[in-house]
C-alpha cells in the first residue's frame, strides 16, 4: 500500500479500531478491545534508523513492547510491517511509547482531569504515570514480575478474586495464569482503561475477567457478604485516595471476603519522615479492627480475615 492510498487505507483502519476500543458498557461492566498496531518506543526508533543506515533491507525487533519478535522492511523514508508502510517518526522522545492515530506516531497519552502516560521499562511491560506519579514499581523489577508475585501470595486457583484497582490489570493477568475462577476487577478512570487498550501486556477481558468501570469505594457496597475468595488491593497513594485506605473501607472488605480469606495489600514504603505518617502500619492497625491478622510483606500488607 503506498502513496495517498495508503494514508486513506490506514485512517479507515484507525477509525475503524476506535470504534472497537469504545467502552462497551452492560451493568456497569467494561469490554476493552486490543489495539493491533505497532508500538515505538526511542530504543526501537533507534534500532530502525540505525539498520536503515547501515543498509540493511529487514529487521528483527520487538513492536509490541518486548512481548514478540517480527520482521520489519526498511526503506529510505519509510518501514513496512503486515503489509502496511510507515513513516519514521520526526520525533521520538524518551520515556514515551508511540501508537499508530492513522495519519502519524501518537504519544500513549491523554489529559482530561490529569495527565496519563503510559511509560516504557527497560523489562517490556510499561508502567503508567498520573500527573508524573508512577503507578507499578520498576526501578529493581519488573512491573509484570512484581505483579506475578504478589498474586501468589493469596494462591489465586479456583477463588473469586476481587481487584480493586484494576491499573493496568497485571494483577487479573497473572490471577488468569493462576487458574483463578472469576476475577473482578474495577478501574475508576477512563483513560487508564484506554491506556489497557494500547498494552499489549494487558490482559483482554471477558472469559474469568470482569472488568467495571466505576470507583470501588463505592462500589464495593454493592457486592454481596463473604462473596470473594481473595483480595488484591492496589490503590493510589494515600495522599490522593485516602478513602480506600479508611476503616470504613476495610470494614467493607472484611464484609465481602470469606472467612480464612486473604487479601495482599500495596501500601509502597513512603518516606516517614517526608511524610510524617507510617501508612503501612497505620493500615495494620487498620485491618486488624476490620477482623484481619495483618502483618507486613515486602511493600505491602499480607492479611487474612479471622
Amino acid at each position: 500500500v503506498t502513496g495517498g492510498f495508503f494514508v486513506y487505507a490506514q485512517v479507515l483502519r484507525f477509525a475503524a479500531l476506535e470504534l472497537a476500543c469504545s467502552t462497551i458498557c452492560r451493568r456497569n461492566t467494561t469490554a476493552v478491545s486490543k489495539y493491533a498496531g505497532p508500538l515505538l518506543t526511542i530504543e526501537v526508533h533507534k534500532t530502525l534508523l540505525a539498520a536503515r543506515d547501515a543498509g540493511q533491507a529487514a529487521l528483527q525487533c520487538s513492536l509490541d513492547l518486548g512481548r514478540s519478535q517480527t520482521e520489519v522492511v526498511l526503506h529510505a523514508d519509510d518501514w513496512q510491517w503486515h503489509d502496511c508502510r510507515y513513516p519514521y517518526p520526526a520525533v521520538c522522545k524518551d520515556r514515551t511509547i508511540y501508537y499508530w492515530a492513522g495519519d502519524g506516531f501518537e504519544a500513549a497519552a491523554r489529559f482530561s482531569n490529569s495527565l496519563i502516560k503510559l511509560v516504557p521499562t527497560t523489562w517490556g511491560p510499561p508502567t503508567f504515570e498520573i500527573d508524573g506519579i508512577k503507578m507499578l514499581p520498576t526501578a529493581q523489577v519488573s512491573p509484570y514480575a512484581d505483579a506475578e508475585r504478589k498474586v501468589a501470595l493469596i494462591q489465586p486457583r479456583g477463588k473469586v478474586i476481587l481487584d480493586t484497582c484494576g491499573g493496568l490489570g497485571y494483577f487479573a493477568a497473572w490471577c488468569l495464569k493462576g487458574l483463578a475462577k472469576q476475577v473482578l476487577s474495577y478501574e475508576k478512570n477512563e483513560d487508564v482503561l484506554w491506556l489497557r487498550s494500547l498494552n499489549p501486556w494487558s490482559p483482554v477481558t471477558g472469559g474469568g475477567l470482569t472488568l467495571t468501570l466505576g470507583d470501588i469505594a463505592g462500589q464495593i457496597a454493592t457486592l454481596p457478604g463473604q462473596s470473594i475468595d481473595a483480595i488484591l488491593h492496589d490503590p493510589p497513594r494515600f495522599g490522593t485516595a485516602g478513602e480506600l485506605y479508611s476503616q470504613v473501607f476495610y470494614d467493607q472488605l472484611a464484609r465481602v471476603l470469606r472467612r480464612k480469606g486473604g487479601m495482599f495489600h500495596y501500601t509502597g514504603a513512603p518516606n516517614k519522615l517526608t511524610s510524617g505518617r507510617d501508612v503501612p502500619n497505620e493500615v495494620v492497625k487498620r485491618l486488624r479492627l476490620a477482623g484481619f491478622v495483618a502483618e507486613l510483606n515486602g511493600d505491602g500488607v499480607l492479611a487474612v480475615k479471622k
